[in-house]
């Protein structure tokens, strides 16, 4: 009975996010965005997370020239799905809606061309490719063992050494982007203006001012200061209650 119980509550959430999150789609239909937002944050609130939630979220805010959250939700959509053109090509609309044109300082040399490579698929991607990766190899495995001409147990034995090398391959990949997504902390501007200051307190001298939407890279933490860096290289400390970080 209790078993039953628990299916019954865990079959009724799963129902009630799916339904809020169609409802979100019926109000985006309709335009009535601050609605669709509602609908869509009592999915949240469900811990059903997922990045055509945070997509639509973002949408929502978009058009309701709120640059700050639009910003952060298509953060949160691609930080789940970092490949969608669709994800991408929508934050850069909303980043041109911001005030502050901070320059990126781009990747070079060796460094730029494995992060570009990992950076392909998010780390659970890549466990899934190696988890394929490792069916495969299974399979030539059984095909060279079992196989009774030399020409087929050569073609199986090579092909085991690719795929094991593709494994391997897969396997550190999905280790480097995981440690890379745990130890890059992006966040989000959400005050409308605030200063990032040269040290942690609010009388120390002004680095730049920012404003809703900006991006930065948290660093360090000091009571209710967070040390963050802009993407030009600029760094300085900020009050943690102006940014939300994306996670």
């Amino acid at each position: 009975m209790k078993k039953l119980l628990i299916l019954f509550v865990l079959l009724s959430q799963t129902v009630h996010a799916k339904t809020g999150f169609e409802d979100g789609n019926d109000w985006y239909k309709k335009g009535n965005y601050t609605q669709a937002i509602l609908a869509y944050q009592s999915v949240l609130e469900q811990n059903k997370v997922s990045a055509d939630l945070y997509f639509n979220l973002g949408n929502c805010y978009y058009k309701l020239n709120k640059i700050a959250p639009a910003i952060y939700n298509y953060e949160m959509a691609l930080h789940l799905n970092p490949t969608d053109a669709e994800i991408q090509n929508n934050l850069k609309f909303a980043q041109k809606m911001t005030v502050d044109e901070i320059k990126v300082v781009p990747k070079v040399g060796f460094a730029k061309l494995i992060h570009d490579f990992i950076s392909v698929f998010h780390y659970d991607s890549w466990a899934g490719i190696a988890v394929g990766l490792s069916f495969l190899f299974l399979v030539f495995f059984v095909g060279y063992y079992f196989s009774p001409y030399a020409a087929n147990k050569r073609l199986f034995f090579v092909g085991m050494f690719v795929l094991l090398f593709a494994l391997l391959l897969a396997l550190l990949a999905a280790v480097v982007e995981k440690k890379f997504s745990i130890s890059e902390h992006p966040a989000i501007v959400f005050a409308e203006m605030t200063s990032l200051k040269s040290e942690p307190k609010s009388t120390s001298s002004e680095v730049v001012l920012l404003h809703e939407g900006a991006k930065v890279f948290v660093l360090d933490s000091l009571d209710n200061w967070k040390k963050v860096q802009l993407t030009d290289g600029t760094d300085g400390w900020i009050n943690g209650s102006s940014i939300k970080q994306v996670h």
